[in-house]
């Protein structure tokens, strides 16, 4: 693909779409590195599409998030939304509540990384409303 300012270049094989019970939009999640009893931990990538984004989530472990392509927005729960974009690295403390996804004119790439998974994985909560989202639109 071409890398414009309107096109991302995919690194990863791009999955199928996420469920609506936990992604509004056309997101694309992809498992990279399954978790095992050696290494405790899950890598994946997911392309968000203009627009598209996590529900609200929190892992009891935490999150990593890597993002290697596009423009999108990260907020844990009582804090201010913060932009995200290619390069960016962001820490999901454990046991808190959080949404990320695309901006609205731009796709978003990531990877993320779930630590010990023996604590478990994700819990999944509402849909970010599109009130929500539409604060985010700058």
């Amino acid at each position: 693909m071409k890398n414009d300012k309107s096109t991302l270049t995919e690194i990863f094989p791009k999955g199928e779409k996420g469920p609506s019970e936990t992604f509004t939009g056309s997101a694309y999640p992809t498992s990279l590195v399954a978790s095992d009893s050696i290494y405790n931990t899950l890598v994946g990538n997911v392309y968000f599409e203009p627009g598209a984004r996590s529900h609200w989530h929190s892992h009891p472990a935490g999150q990593i998030l890597i993002i290697t392509d596009g423009v999108g927005y990260h907020q844990i729960e009582g804090q201010p939304v913060e932009i995200i974009r290619k390069g960016s690295v962001v820490k999901c403390p454990p046991n808190v509540r959080h949404w990320h996804g695309a901006s609205a004119d731009l796709g978003l790439q990531q990877l993320y990384i779930i630590p010990n998974t023996e604590k478990g994985i994700v819990n999944w909560n509402e849909a970010v409303t599109d009130e929500q989202y539409s604060i985010n639109k700058k």
